[in-house]
């Protein structure tokens, strides 16, 4: 298990380090001047110039690289453009809404894509398996911000259940938590045919390992079968796949939070690329990086942790 923490860590730090890079040669593969688009027109030579020096613009593209990739490593992501804050505080200041988004979008897509999966299953080349497979290949075929903005119609504004826009008072829990219900049903409806499906082929392949046919045969009630000993193995996989899921919910995020009006990482990025604010975008797509990586590390030593064929490379 060492070995395979110390593995998955290496990994993790290459791309990590990849991405700073290729973030890093973004400003300099989009056209335009950053200084200028920042401050606008009506900003003199002077002004721009200044903040070019301010940011390091203005040195070799090899310190501003060495400079960028050993203070991003230390947790110093540079200072906002137009506000004169640390990025870092900026992006956290935003990180909690985006992540009860996503955590909630994954609430959503667990509890009902493997009860679907695990129906489908039992239900074999029956009605109720045809109709969790339409159901599967519907909600992973619609994109999300189609979601939010059907949902948005039909929830906020026709029936008026629930509220449309913003995330709810301050220190209001339930208020928040009625705020977060279209945002997140947006964000994780998709994910609810992938893990359906993903249970429902685990399901099926661990029905026939040797340890349920031999619970099977000693007369265990089915229920207890499928739940107790077959969902447990085929739980493993989809494991894996919440991990890759809440790196796509986080681009999700995106368009709910530009929908809902809601505060979160993705519409601070999105306003961030709109004013060229290059410090801001990348502090703000390293962070989501990073917790991406740190995602799946973590769904990947779980199922070490559970499977020890993983561990071994079987």
């Amino acid at each position: 298990m060492l070995y395979y923490t110390l593995n998955r860590l290496a990994l993790a730090l290459v791309i990590v380090s990849v991405v700073m890079l290729l973030l890093f040669s973004m400003i300099y593969l989009i056209p335009g001047d950053p200084a200028a688009v920042a401050l606008g027109p009506r900003a003199t030579e002077a002004m721009r110039e200044a903040l070019r020096v301010k940011i390091g613009l203005d040195q070799p593209i090899w310190v501003q690289f060495w400079n960028f990739f050993t203070s991003a490593w230390t947790g110093d992501l540079g200072r906002e453009v137009l506000s004169d804050r640390p990025v870092a505080a900026v992006v956290l200041e935003q990180l909690p809404f985006t992540m009860a988004l996503i955590f909630s979008g994954v609430g959503w897509s667990v509890a009902l894509g493997i009860p679907l999966g695990c129906w489908a299953a039992v239900k074999r080349n029956s009605l109720a398996d045809h109709i969790v497979g339409v159901i599967s290949v519907a909600v992973i075929a619609v994109p999300s911000f189609v979601v939010a903005i059907y949902a948005l119609l039909l929830f906020a504004v026709t029936l008026r259940w629930l509220p449309a826009i913003g995330a709810g008072e301050s220190g209001n829990f339930f208020d928040q938590l009625v705020h977060l219900i279209l945002p997140s049903l947006a964000v994780g409806i998709g994910w609810v045919g992938y893990i359906a499906r993903m249970v429902r082929a685990s399901m099926l392949e661990s029905m026939g390992a040797q340890h349920v046919r031999t619970a099977r045969a000693f007369g265990l009630p089915e229920s207890r079968i499928v739940y107790q000993y077959a969902l447990k193995i085929a739980i493993l996989p989809t494991i894996t796949l919440l991990g890759v899921g809440i790196g796509q919910m986080l681009s999700s995020a995106v368009f709910a939070e530009i929908v809902f009006a809601r505060p979160g990482v993705g519409k601070l990025v999105y306003d961030a690329i709109l004013t060229r604010n290059y410090p801001l975008v990348t502090g703000t797509v390293l962070v989501t990086t990073v917790l991406f990586v740190l995602i799946n590390l973590l769904a990947d030593l779980i199922v070490g942790m559970l499977d020890p064929r993983v561990r071994s490379g079987l």
